[in-house]
C-alpha cells in the first residue's frame, strides 16, 4: 500500500488551488491522495470479501464432502445393522433347533432312566447308574436353558407373564426341583420365610428359575456335607430373599463380573461341577425385568458367598392362582392315548406310564393319532407338537371342532423340544391344556395324568 505521507511544499506550489487543465477538473494534492486511500480501502475490502467467499466456498466443499461420508456412514451402518439383526435371527433359529434336537434324545433317555429307577427287583448298582444318568440329564437340560435364555433375553425376546403370586409358593417349588441333589451331596437347607403370606406380581416360572438357579449354583459350590440357607425378609415395600452357603466363597476381583455373561465361577481343575457362565446373567435380567435387583457378597474364596435378591411386593390384597390344575377324579388309573413320532421317545413313555398302571395307546404321526382320537375316548391326550402329517395344533383344534358335536376332548397335554413363551402361549390357546418341554419332568407329569379328565379343565 502507498506510503501516505502529507503532500510536500513543491507539490502545493505546482498545483495551487483547483482548477482545470483541457477541460479536465485538477485536484489538489490533498483531495487525491483522500481519493486514493478511499480506493485502497475499498480495495482492502474486496479483497477481505474475496477471502471470505474463498473460505466460504472451501467450507461448503467440506460440508458437502462430510455429507456425502455421513451417507454413506449411514447406509454402512444400516447394512450392518441389518446384517448384524440376520445374523441375530439366525443364531436365535439355530439355538432353538439346537435345543429341540438335543432335547429329543434326552427325552427318552429321562424317561428310561425313571423307569429304571421304579422296576421292581433292580439291583442296588442299577440304581446308582440311575442316578448317575438323571443327574447328567438335568443338567445337560440346565445347560441348555441357561445357553437359550442368555440368547433370547440378548435379543429382546424374553417377555413375562406377570400375575399376583405367593411368594412361598415359589421357593416351594423352587427346593422341590433340586431336593435330590441336596439328598446326593449330604447338604442341609435351612429355610426362614414369614409366617404372614407375601404376594408379589411375577412370572412364577421365570422367577422359580432365578431362585433354582441360585440354589444350584450355592449347592454346586459347596462341599459335601455343606449347609444352605433362604431367608426371607419384609424390607419397606420390598422383600428380600438371600441364599447363602458356606462353600468355597468369592473372589473379589470376580464380584463385580459375577453377573456379567460367561463369567465363571471357582472351580477346580477337574472342572467337574463346570458350567457356560450364563446362569447367573440370566438371573440378573430377569430379576431386572421384574422390578427388582441380585446382588453378590463375599468375604473371599474359602468364606462362603451370599446372593440377595429384591423385589418389590404386589399392591394387589388378594392372591389368584394361575395354575389350572385339573380335579381331582375317582381313580388315578387313566386311558392316555401318547401321539409322539420320536420312536424311542414313544416306546419309552408308553412303558413308563403302563408300569404305573395306565392304559396307553400310542401313534407315531398325526393322521393317526387323530384318527385314533375321533374313534375312541380318552382320559388324557399327551401329543408331541411336532408331528408328520398334521402336527399337535392340528389335532387340538380338531378335536374341539368335534366337541361342538357332542364328542369328548381328553385333558391335553403338549410335548415340544421348544421351550419359548410365544411356544407355550400358541399351545395354550389352541386348546392344550398343559405344555411340557423334553425332557419331561415325570414327577410333575405323573399327578398331573392322573388327576386329568375331560371334565376338569378350566376354560
Amino acid at each position: 500500500m502507498p506510503t501516505r505521507d502529507a503532500p510536500s511544499q513543491k507539490s502545493l506550489q505546482l498545483t495551487g488551488g483547483e482548477g482545470t487543465a483541457h477541460g479536465i477538473p485538477v485536484l489538489n494534492v490533498e483531495q487525491l491522495e483522500f481519493r486514493i486511500n478511499g480506493l485502497l480501502d475499498e480495495i482492502a475490502v474486496l479483497r477481505n470479501a474475496d477471502r471470505e467467499k474463498a473460505a466460504l466456498k472451501d467450507t461448503v466443499a467440506q460440508l458437502r464432502e462430510a455429507n456425502q461420508n455421513l451417507v454413506l456412514a449411514t447406509l454402512n451402518a444400516q447394512t450392518l445393522r441389518q446384517e448384524a439383526d440376520a445374523t441375530n435371527q439366525r443364531q436365535n433359529e439355530f439355538l432353538a433347533m439346537l435345543a429341540h434336537e438335543l432335547r429329543n434324545p434326552l427325552a427318552p433317555i429321562s424317561m428310561a432312566a425313571s423307569m429304571l429307577q421304579r422296576m421292581q427287583g433292580v439291583t442296588p448298582k442299577v440304581l446308582k447308574f440311575q442316578e448317575i444318568i438323571s443327574r447328567q440329564v438335568t443338567h445337560l437340560t440346565r445347560l441348555l436353558d441357561d445357553l437359550l435364555d442368555a440368547a433370547r433375553i440378548s435379543s429382546g425376546k424374553v417377555t413375562l407373564l406377570l400375575e399376583p403370586v405367593l411368594l412361598s409358593e415359589v421357593i416351594e417349588h423352587t427346593i422341590e426341583t433340586i431336593q435330590l441333589r441336596l439328598v446326593e451331596r449330604r447338604q442341609t437347607l435351612r429355610l426362614d420365610v414369614p409366617a404372614k403370606p407375601i404376594v408379589i406380581n411375577a412370572d412364577q416360572m421365570r422367577l422359580a428359575q432365578v431362585f433354582s438357579n441360585l440354589l444350584v449354583n450355592a449347592s454346586k459350590f459347596t462341599q459335601d456335607q455343606g449347609e444352605l440357607a433362604i431367608t426371607v425378609k419384609l424390607v419397606g415395600k420390598n422383600v428380600i430373599v438371600t441364599v447363602e452357603d458356606n462353600g468355597v466363597g468369592i473372589a473379589g476381583a470376580v464380584i463385580p463380573h459375577i453377573f456379567a455373561l460367561f463369567t465363571q465361577g471357582p472351580r477346580s481343575l477337574a472342572r467337574s461341577e463346570g458350567g457356560l457362565g450364563v446362569g447367573l446373567s440370566v438371573v440378573r435380567n430377569i430379576v431386572q425385568m421384574h422390578g427388582g435387583k441380585v446382588e453378590a457378597y463375599s468375604l473371599g474364596l474359602g468364606t462362603g458367598s451370599q446372593f440377595s435378591v429384591t423385589l418389590p411386593i404386589s399392591n394387589d390384597a388378594l392372591y389368584v392362582s394361575s395354575g389350572r390344575q385339573p380335579a381331582q377324579p375317582d381313580s388315578p388309573w387313566r386311558r392316555i392315548l401318547l401321539i409322539e413320532d420320536n420312536l424311542d421317545a414313544n416306546e419309552t413313555m408308553m412303558n413308563f406310564l403302563s408300569l404305573e398302571g395306565h392304559t396307553v395307546s400310542s401313534a407315531h404321526d398325526g393322521t393317526t393319532g387323530l384318527a385314533m382320537a375321533l374313534a375312541q375316548r380318552y382320559d388324557v391326550l399327551i401329543c408331541d407338537i411336532g408331528l408328520p402329517g398334521i402336527d399337535g395344533f392340528g389335532i387340538i383344534e380338531a378335536l374341539h371342532a368335534a366337541a361342538a358335536a357332542g364328542a369328548d376332548v381328553p385333558f391335553a397335554i403338549a410335548l415340544s423340544g421348544y421351550g419359548q413363551l410365544d411356544d407355550r402361549s400358541r399351545a395354550l390357546a389352541a386348546g392344550f391344556d398343559h405344555y411340557f418341554v423334553k425332557p419331561v419332568n415325570i414327577e410333575a407329569l405323573l399327578p398331573l395324568i392322573s388327576s386329568g379328565s375331560p371334565n376338569s379343565r378350566s376354560r
